[in-house]
């Protein structure tokens, strides 16, 4: 996949939404997989977990293939593992359209853009809760995306944390100040109660988990949330 460069261009607002493939029922993973496809929902996000970054295991490899075989959406790969560089180039062969590594797991986060682009995905880093958006003004121009955690990682269905709206909309300012179009993308307590005022503070992208896959109707609940 070619790189869409959205980091170097000033680009409009978005909403996009990109629902969490770890709420979703493992047993049938290509129904719902198919049933994003299906929706409104441009990116299809799966949380690859290492159980030393964060305490949990989650998706390999194979797995990511066979999310791609589902479904012709981006696959917008967050990687919560220690020495994300590692394995850039494995995660792009596997499908992975954009790779979001932690900024507080990469010893060499330079190099891992640089292996991020010569594979041709998109460049994303992500900051935990107590991670000032500060941080990331030196790479900021290197990325196509900032993915703000509003939950600790590592877990599914918890509840917003106070003070991520600030970081969006502080973030929302030096992307602007420096004339760019990274994208900013907010995971963690999402739904379509609170979407409205992440999307007004300068949020494109919504993770959304349990709120889409738990709803009744999950292709509606998407639609809810693009819509608030």
């Amino acid at each position: 996949m070619a790189n869409t460069n959205t980091a170097n261009a000033t680009s409009a607002a978005r909403r996009i939404v990109s629902p969490s493939m770890l709420s979703a029922d493992f047993g049938h993973l290509e129904r719902d997989t198919r049933m994003i496809d299906a929706s409104r929902a441009e990116w299809v996000h799966i949380d690859v977990m290492d159980g030393v970054f964060v305490p949990n295991i989650s998706f390999g490899f194979p797995v990511l293939r066979a999310i791609r075989r589902a479904t012709s959406k981006l696959l917008d790969v967050h990687l919560m593992i220690v020495e994300p560089e590692r394995y850039i180039a494995r995660f792009a062969e596997a499908g992975a359209g954009l790779i979001t590594v932690h900024h507080e797991a990469v010893g060499d986060l330079s190099g891992c853009l640089a292996s991020m682009r010569a594979t041709g995905v998109r460049t994303g880093v992500s900051i935990k809760p107590a991670t000032p958006v500060s941080v990331l003004e030196p790479w900021l121009s290197q990325l196509n995306l900032v993915l703000v955690m509003s939950v600790e990682p590592g877990f599914g269905g918890q509840s917003f944390i106070d003070g991520s709206l600030d970081k969006v909309r502080e973030l929302r300012r030096m992307i602007s100040e420096r004339g760019l179009g990274t994208l900013i993308e907010v995971d963690g307590g999402i739904s379509a109660a609170n979407a409205r005022e992440l999307f007004d503070a300068g949020a494109d992208v919504l993770v959304a988990g349990n709120a889409i896959f738990a709803a009744p109707d999950p292709a509606a609940e998407i639609e809810k949330i693009l819509n608030a």
